[in-house]
């Protein structure tokens, strides 16, 4: 490779590489780290040769967040002759340099033959001491240097980057790793209802109307069989009047998932409905006019826990007690308590709204005045007549009133 050709093709490849991690293209990822490791160890064995052939090690350490990369690279008479790299874990509240004053440690404890220079990317703290105790230990002279110009600043600089590379490999092992591992209860669940991919991103709804006031809908998310909260959605229900949980189950499918297809976004693994054959034939109806197709669904009734999945008229038979059913039953607690908390907050805000529009001379800009300034009700009825006058920027009049009605046998 000719030097400058060979850097852009490096920096591209880098580039592609991050782009694969990022869209979870692992195997792709790995071909291309391959590809580069080749070309630096290439580019080393073509460019580390120096004349004055002394022995030396090329230390250089790489830290990202709990993790580091400590590289040695061995220059023997002038030539790369190997390297070794070690990860370090566990270092998260360490600085670099005292990572790197550790890792010198750790190696230069257990090695037989130590060169005449160690070369550092930066010094470290009481680098003369740390320099005598390692010449010291192997009763020969070395000396610690940090190269600042020249081919073995070039040198230090290579090793740095290789350090960089090796522990982006691991973080992509890592990043596989973990999309790869699939809980036995989404393993469970996935056999149970005849899926064809394990059901790691199951989105899960519910409809809450207490007694025919403030109807909701709530999404809750699972990934990997855990709640997964930055996915939890709630939902006003604006077209269905009445108590109608057919209609509004069909409602809140629409919208989720008409977004999810404006959006490009990827459809869940499982879609979980609460209720039985007819919440599970409105969900379906709803995804059959966006033109979703095979989606993977079901229903699970609440009476008997009983789990409905499209075609199939009698519930599946899945054991009580099982792996599978208890995932199922615990997304479906976690939608209803959602479900009702949201509703409960609703209900809360209309109660206190229907207190304050109950008070003559308190119009809808005084009642959010009063609310922002006390910050509750209860803050509101304990406030003395010069306090809402005060606080709340209201007339004293309307402020007399507003204490008269929350303290009516004292106005007496």
């Amino acid at each position: 490779f000719i030097e400058g050709k060979n850097t852009m093709v490096v920096s591209e490849l880098r580039k592609q590489m991050e782009q694969f991690a990022q869209q979870q293209r692992f195997e792709e990822a790995a071909r291309v780290r391959d590809q580069i490791e080749a070309i630096e160890i290439f580019r080393s064995k073509q460019k580390m040769v120096s004349t004055d052939e002394i022995d030396r090690d090329i230390v250089a350490v790489y830290h990202e967040d709990e993790d580091a990369c400590g590289v040695v690279f061995k220059v023997r008479e002038g030539k790369i002759i190997g390297r070794q790299h070690f990860f370090l874990q566990g270092v998260q509240e360490k600085s670099v340099a005292e990572i790197l004053k550790s890792f010198l440690q750790q190696y230069y404890l257990k090695i037989q033959f130590l060169p005449a220079e160690i070369f550092l990317p930066f010094e470290i703290e009481d680098l003369d001491d740390f320099e005598k105790w390692l010449s010291k230990k192997h009763d020969a002279q070395v000396k610690l240097i940090v190269p600042k110009i020249g081919e073995k600043a070039k040198l230090m600089q290579m090793a740095m980057q290789n350090a960089k590379l090796l522990l982006e490999e691991l973080n992509l092992q890592k990043m596989k790793a973990k999309e790869e591992y699939v809980p036995n209860s989404v393993k469970a669940l996935q056999e149970a209802l005849h899926l064809p991919n394990p059901p790691r991103r199951i989105e899960a709804f519910d409809i809450s109307n207490l007694a025919g006031t403030h109807a909701v809908g709530s999404m809750v998310t699972f990934v990997n069989g855990r709640p997964y909260k930055s996915g939890y959605r709630h939902f006003k229900i604006k077209t269905v009047e009445g108590i109608d949980d057919f209609a509004m189950m069909k409602e809140v499918i629409g919208r989720r998932y008409r977004r999810v297809l404006q959006e490009q976004e990827q459809m869940p693994d499982l879609i979980l409905v609460d209720g039985g054959k007819g919440q599970l034939s409105s969900a379906l109806e709803s995804l059959r006019k966006l033109g979703v197709e095979n989606q993977p669904i079901a229903a699970l009734a609440k009476r008997l826990d009983e789990v409905f999945i499209p075609g199939i008229s009698s519930p599946q038979n899945i054991p009580h007690g099982s792996p599978g059913l208890k995932l199922l039953q615990r997304i479906r607690d976690e939608s209803h308590r959602f479900a009702i908390s949201y509703h409960r907050k609703l209900r809360g805000k209309e109660m206190v709204s229907s207190v304050l529009d109950e008070i003559e001379g308190i119009g809808e800009v005084r009642k959010n005045r009063l609310l922002q300034s006390f910050g509750s009700i209860e803050k509101i009825k304990q406030a003395s007549v010069e306090e809402l006058v005060k606080v709340g920027v209201i007339p004293k009049n309307v402020a007399e009133k507003v204490w008269k009605y929350f303290h009516p046998q004292s106005s007496e």
